[in-house]
């Protein structure tokens, strides 16, 4: 087959493919890895489901490979380096996501903020009627500056709500904040003044633990978190802390890793911290932008003479215009 999809495109996308190559829908294989070597190897190119991981190991039984692709956000498991050294595209459609992403983190805010109609909608019957905030005129800190913060801070500008902001990578001087109405901030004043703290960082190692005692001990009293960063951002014992002692009042987060919330962990059980199943990117939107892009993607790098392993090495294609690749 020319290309084998491990997680679902848009029967539209699928066909517009298959018009133009041999595809396979195996969805089987990506939990089976010995099943997935021998199926695909003489692919070219093949899409991804998120929790399959691309290593040297994997590419070593797939000699054919041109192309590479995933429809959902985060590049944890796409093998970059490995992808590079062997001239193999990289397909990703992160930016398919970013609208969807920033209405997940706005709802997660709207929740917490009138946390009664959960409770109305569960069917429960409080005694007493739970009294909410408005995001109006409340002070949302932004942790963090990755694409979904920028289209996030139009929405809550919109709503009247004050923003502040603190992102590692980002100098304060930097043109962006003035653009986004956000106002720069140190680390410990964002979580001293904010209402709320909406956390979208790009993950890297050297951040692992970055929420932690220190900086909670900071907290305004009452404070709401919203985010959808790795759970590794966090140090889980200063988290609980903030949870039990009431600085951290509720927090959603979409998505953990292994150990987040396993039995030993101080999380465990706590009734103000929500974890979602990684459903920020899940809307049919979005899946149909990231559908289109990546069929188109695949097509080119599988059409072009210079694609495969003897290629330059090429950086990971990522959406501009999504809307202006669907037919």
């Amino acid at each position: 087959m020319d290309i084998l999809l491990l997680d679902a495109l848009l029967p539209e996308a699928v066909d517009w493919l298959a018009s133009r190559h041999h595809v396979e829908y195996r969805p089987e294989l990506a939990e089976d890895l010995v099943a997935l070597r021998q199926a695909a190897y003489k692919t070219r190119g093949i899409v991804f489901s998120r929790q399959t991981v691309v290593t040297h190991e994997l590419l070593d039984f797939l000699p054919r490979l041109e192309a590479v692709a995933r429809l959902h956000v985060g590049m944890d498991n796409s093998g970059l380096e490995a992808c590079k050294a062997r001239g193999i595209k990289v397909v990703h459609a992160s930016s398919a996501h970013v609208r969807a992403n920033a209405e997940y983190l706005l709802s997660s805010l709207l929740l917490l903020y009138r946390r009664g109609v959960v409770s109305s909608l569960m069917g429960r019957r409080p005694a007493a009627i739970q009294l909410g905030r408005e995001l109006h005129g409340s002070t949302v800190g932004m942790l963090g500056l990755a694409p979904v913060a920028q289209t996030l801070a139009g929405m809550l500008s919109g709503l009247g709500v004050r923003l502040i902001g603190y992102d590692p990578a980002v100098h304060h001087t930097s043109p962006l904040w003035e653009r986004l109405r956000i106002q720069p901030v140190s680390l410990p004043e964002l979580i001293g003044q904010a209402d709320a703290v909406s956390v979208q960082m790009l993950y890297a190692s050297r951040f692992k633990g970055f929420v932690n005692a220190k900086l909670l001990a900071a907290c305004k009293p009452e404070q709401l978190w919203v985010g959808l960063s790795r759970s590794e951002l966090f140090e889980q014992e200063a988290l609980a802390a903030a949870l039990r002692d009431g600085r951290i009042e509720a927090c959603i987060l979409d998505g953990h890793e292994a150990g987040f919330l396993g039995e030993t962990s101080p999380l465990n059980g706590l009734k103000n911290l929500f974890i979602t199943p990684r459903l920020s990117s899940h809307t049919r939107e979005a899946r149909l932008r990231a559908s289109w892009y990546v069929a188109h993607r695949l097509h080119e790098a599988l059409s072009t003479p210079a694609a495969g392993v003897n290629a330059p090495p090429s950086a990971p294609v990522r959406l501009e215009s999504p809307m202006a690749l669907m037919p």
